[in-house]
């Protein structure tokens, strides 16, 4: 299938089989149009001009890069684990509105993971790593940096069991950054390949949805060891992830305003909340595309000028990002990933977690439900309902499993209000990625 959007004043063809994105003049979008099945008024065209563009689409096609036939193969799904989240602290210092977490206490008791547990859960991803030879470990939370002694001791454990083996750990965290201090940045820079920071951009944003326990904003707590953190980072991995809700649906600016800190390495996520103040609703659809709209032109002015940053939403490679097989199989939460909250149960990923229905399994026991691994493992671009006839499948992969649980109760329902917030800015990356090669 084809995807035909005009940006701006530039017309393009996206070829899903092949993965080609194509410049168009308006006339061979128009041709294309009506060639899809669009009412498209043709009138103006000479036979002159539709011979060229059909000459045009015919060489294309015998490249193989227009109207090539989309391979259907439903990827095997590995039998071992590679990486698990730990939920090292089940408790926040901060109360932020739309947590996801029940502000860091997963509707449960607040309390932090022992390091009989986290060792327990090493032990488990290794015995269950088959031939892997890296595996991954996120301490997540919560606000990690609470259990800060287990975290260190559990990445030390981690990397000497990994040793004996002939494998090795690559270790993430997220961070609210009320913590940092200079022995905690050194040790984050020494042990984490990535370290989030969240903060959701101007203060006057961030104040309002991201409070301390007793109320206060904390934008003014985190600034600084935010920014001291990013200067002390070298060439290691980071990045600062920001929310936006209904109440910031000009998110552009909050997104400028992180890349004007000196942050090259953004991103900014819609909420996922039933609070109504807070939820992104369809008729915020309209302000959410504007505002992509904006960021996309101030993010190439701001590449032109060699002030350019980072910015997640915006990062799409089509000739060299993952396999087909990975875009098929997305997310590897529920079979090749898992996460363990702190008495050692075991859920799919961090939004499953103490969800009983979907608790796999205990750390202690060493065992995972295999019909819910099956559930998981099963699931995949294809089995996604909608997404056979959506031009992005490819890049999204039929999006987040847990929210298309929590919203349509079926990890394979995509959740709209995303899919539309996804094909938008697929849209915009695919605009800055030609206007990229076009200043090559």
């Amino acid at each position: 299938m084809i995807h035909i959007f005009d940006y701006q004043d530039n017309h393009y063809v996206y070829d899903t089989g092949s993965g080609a994105l194509h410049m168009a003049d308006r006339e061979t979008a128009d041709y294309l149009r009506a060639k899809e099945g669009q009412t498209v008024d043709l009138s103006a065209l000479s036979p002159e001009k539709i011979r060229e563009i059909e000459g045009d689409i015919a060489s294309l096609v015998k490249e193989e890069l227009l109207y090539k036939e989309e391979v259907k193969l439903y990827p095997p799904k590995s039998k071992y684990v590679k990486a698990l989240c730990l939920h090292i602290c089940h408790d926040c210092n901060l109360r932020c509105r739309y947590c996801f977490a029940d502000e860091g206490a997963y509707h449960s008791a607040r309390e932090m993971m022992s390091l009989d547990t986290a060792k327990r859960a090493i032990d488990f991803l290794i015995a269950n790593s088959g031939d892997r030879k890296v595996l991954e470990v996120d301490f997540f939370g919560g606000e990690p940096l609470m259990n800060l002694s287990v975290i260190k001791e559990t990445v030390y454990y981690a990397k000497e069991e990994a040793a004996k083996r002939g494998k090795r750990f690559l270790f993430t965290t997220t961070t609210n950054a009320l913590l940092l201090n200079e022995e905690t940045v050194r040790f984050l820079n020494e042990e984490m390949e990535n370290v989030v920071l969240s903060i959701d951009g101007r203060k006057e944003v961030h104040d309002a949805v991201r409070k301390t326990v007793n109320g206060k904003g904390s934008f003014d707590a985190v600034i600084d060891k935010i920014k001291n953190f990013v200067s002390l980072r070298g060439d290691k991995h980071f990045y600062v992830r920001g929310t936006f809700t209904a109440k910031n649906l000009d998110f552009d600016k909050d997104v400028l305003f992180l890349a004007d800190q000196g942050f090259d390495s953004i991103s900014m996520e819609p909420v996922v909340t039933d609070i109504p103040d807070l939820q992104i609703k369809e008729g915020d659809l309209p302000a959410v595309k504007e505002s992509y709209d904006r960021l996309c032109d101030e993010y190439l002015k701001r590449y032109a000028e060699g002030k350019g940053f980072n910015f997640f939403h915006f990062n799409v490679d089509l000739e060299g990002g993952p396999c087909l097989s990975k875009r098929v199989s997305a997310c590897g939460a529920g079979n090749e990933y898992f996460s363990v909250t702190p008495n050692g149960d075991i859920y799919p990923c961090h939004q499953f977690a103490g969800d009983k229905d979907f608790l796999m399994g205990n750390v202690f026991e060493g065992k995972l439900d295999p019909s819910i691994r099956e559930r998981f493992a099963s699931s995949c671009l294809f089995t996604r309902k909608g997404c056979e006839d959506c031009f992005a499948k490819f890049i999204c992969s039929g999006g987040c499993n847990a929210n298309n649980y929590h919203y349509n109760r079926d990890i394979d329902v995509p959740y709209q209000m995303t899919c539309e917030m996804m094909k938008k800015r697929i849209e915009c990356a695919m605009h800055i990625l030609a206007q990229k090669k076009l200043g090559e």
